[in-house]
């Protein structure tokens, strides 16, 4: 798929519009790594308004309760959907990554968060208000069809993790995880505590540490003053369940997928 740019308008008077039309505009380029930007056109990029963001670790993009303000577009890092439970424990339920655009239940009609979405890898990407990111929804147009593709794949994910959560070890499970982030954030080199990820599946910190350590032991994986470099990926691979090529198919994918819509 070929990068998109989308149009920036130069000028020296407070009054864009009069400003292009009496002075002059220029088109500079700009390659998006996030999947759905890149499949969208100049007009739709420029309507979204977007903003640059730098996603330091443990941003919160959602919270329970929260309304959300904001879709985001990764192009670099990883961001977990969680579900939060009475006692404050929390489980993975979502993946975000390049492919990725965080919020769109708003565009559906929701107001307030049903889950915690932050930041697992640091990285950068784009905020686009909701309402003009609901505004460019309402148009059925090419926006609308590939968000909703999106969920397609997103649904896919959540319902494989499931599944996977219920069917495989501990040790395979964790290596599908790895693998998933280490795609999304485009990085074989990132920090995670084993609590943060006994958290993400939903195992408690031993499994996970003996898990990690049977990972480390065959040299898939390394890990080092809080930071897991993945070392053996075609290995770790090998490791891993069935689910991880399942769910890696419909990410890299979904695009190409039939949305059921009238183009």
């Amino acid at each position: 798929m070929q990068p998109r740019c989308f149009r920036v308008m130069h000028h020296e008077a407070h009054d864009v519009r009069a400003d292009c039309d009496r002075h002059w505009c220029v088109v500079l380029t700009q390659v998006y790594k996030n999947a759905l930007l890149n499949a969208m056109g100049d007009d739709i990029v420029s309507r979204l308004r977007l903003t640059p963001v730098t996603f330091e670790l443990g941003r919160e993009m959602e919270f329970p309760g929260q309304p959300i303000r904001n879709l985001f577009f990764l192009e670099e890092g990883m961001a977990s959907m969680t579900t939060t439970f009475e006692d404050g424990s929390q489980v993975e339920v979502g993946m975000f990554g390049f492919e990725s655009v965080v919020g769109i239940s708003a565009l559906m009609g929701t107001k307030l968060s049903l889950n915690r979405i932050y930041t697992q890898i640091a990285g950068s990407g784009y905020s686009v208000l909701i309402a003009d990111g609901r505004k460019e929804f309402l148009r059925a147009g090419l926006f609308q069809s590939l968000v909703l593709r999106y969920v397609q794949a997103q649904l896919v994910q959540t319902a494989q993790s499931a599944g996977c959560n219920a069917k495989h070890s501990a040790e395979q499970r964790l290596a599908r995880w790895l693998l998933i982030c280490t795609d999304r954030a485009h990085s074989d080199s990132f920090a995670m505590s084993h609590e943060s990820i006994s958290s993400m599946l939903g195992s408690t910190r031993s499994t996970v540490t003996l898990a990690a350590g049977t990972l480390k032991d065959k040299k898939l994986i390394g890990y080092s003053r809080g930071m897991l470099h993945i070392l053996d990926r075609a290995g770790l691979q090998v490791a891993a369940c069935e689910c991880y090529h399942v769910i890696k198919n419909h990410l890299d994918n979904y695009l190409e997928y039939d949305s059921g819509l009238a183009e």
